[in-house]
C-alpha cells in the first residue's frame, strides 16, 4: 500500500543546499509494520511528510493506496492517519469538539461519526475527560486526543512518527498496544522512531536510515543473522562505524 521509490529531498536556502533523503527506496504492504529507524536529523520525518502530501520530493516517486502524493494528494489524505509526538491540538476545544471537526472535515455522517466517537473513547479510556478543554489536559490525554482525531475515519494507512517521544511509560505502552491492534485490524503502518528497541518489538520489517540514505532494510531476524549482531541497536552502531 505504500510504494517510495529512489525518492530524494534536497532544501535549498542562500547559503547551501542540504540533501535530506537521497534516493530512498523501500515498501510496505497492508498488516505489516515497517520501522524507519535512526538518530534525530537522519531524514525519518522528512520522508513521512512526503508521504503525507505535506513536502514534495526533489526526485522519485512516493505512492500511497496506488495515489501518487504529488499527482493525488487529496485522494491520499483520504487515506492515511499521519500521528507524531507533536499533539498540537486546540487547547480552547474539547476532545470530543476535535475529534467531531476531523470527523465533518472528511465527510463522516452523523450516524459513522456517533459510533466512530464511542468506538473510539471507549478504546483509549477518553470518556471521563472528552468534555474538558484541551488545555487542561495531560501529555498523555492530548496524545490520545490526537490519535482520536487522527483514526477517526478508519484509514487503511497509518504513519507514526515518534507517537511515544515525551509520554510516560503507561500511556507510551497503551499507544504501542493500539500499533500493534491496527495490525492485527489489516492495517499498512509506518513507525519512525529513534528508539531501537521499541522497533525492534513492534516490526516486521525495518529500514536503518543515516544522513538521508536508507543503510538496509529487512526482517529484524534476517538483519542480525546478515551483520552477526544481537540486536538493531548493534546493527545501527556496526554500519555507523563501518564509514557509513
Amino acid at each position: 500500500m505504500i510504494e517510495v521509490n529512489g525518492v530524494s529531498k534536497i532544501f535549498e536556502d542562500s547559503a547551501q543546499e542540504t540533501k535530506a533523503l537521497d534516493e530512498v527506496s523501500f515498501s510496505c504492504c497492508a498488516g505489516e509494520i515497517f520501522g524507519l529507524l535512526g538518530p534525530n536529523g537522519a531524514g525519518k520525518t522528512t520522508c513521512l511528510r512526503i508521504l503525507s502530501t505535506v513536502l514534495c520530493p526533489t526526485a522519485g516517486e512516493a505512492k500511497v493506496a496506488n495515489y501518487n502524493v504529488v499527482d493525488n494528494p487529496q485522494e491520499v489524505r483520504r487515506r492515511i492517519g499521519f500521528i507524531s509526538g507533536n499533539t498540537g491540538i486546540y487547547d480552547r476545544l474539547t476532545p470530543h469538539e476535535t475529534v467531531l471537526y476531523f470527523g465533518k472535515l472528511y465527510g463522516l455522517s452523523k450516524s459513522f461519526l456517533k459510533k466512530r466517537c464511542d468506538e473510539i473513547y471507549e478504546m483509549f479510556q477518553m470518556t471521563d475527560f472528552i468534555h474538558t478543554l484541551n488545555g487542561k489536559l495531560s501529555t498523555g490525554m492530548k496524545q490520545k486526543v490526537s490519535i482520536a482525531r487522527t483514526i477517526v475515519h478508519d484509514p487503511p494507512v497509518l504513519i507514526f512518527d515518534e507517537p511515544t517521544a515525551n509520554l510516560d511509560i503507561l500511556v507510551a505502552k497503551n499507544v504501542l498496544n493500539f500499533i500493534l491492534d491496527c495490525r492485527e485490524k489489516g492495517k499498512c503502518i509506518i513507525l519512525s522512531t529513534h528508539i531501537m528497541s521499541e522497533a525492534q518489538k513492534l516490526c516486521d520489517r525495518l529500514g536503518i536510515i543515516h544522513k538521508g540514505k536508507l543503510l538496509v532494510q529487512g526482517k529484524t531476524e534476517d538483519l542480525c543473522a546478515q551483520y552477526d549482531c544481537g540486536d538493531i541497536e548493534d546493527i545501527f552502531f556496526s554500519l555507523i562505524d563501518s564509514g557509513f
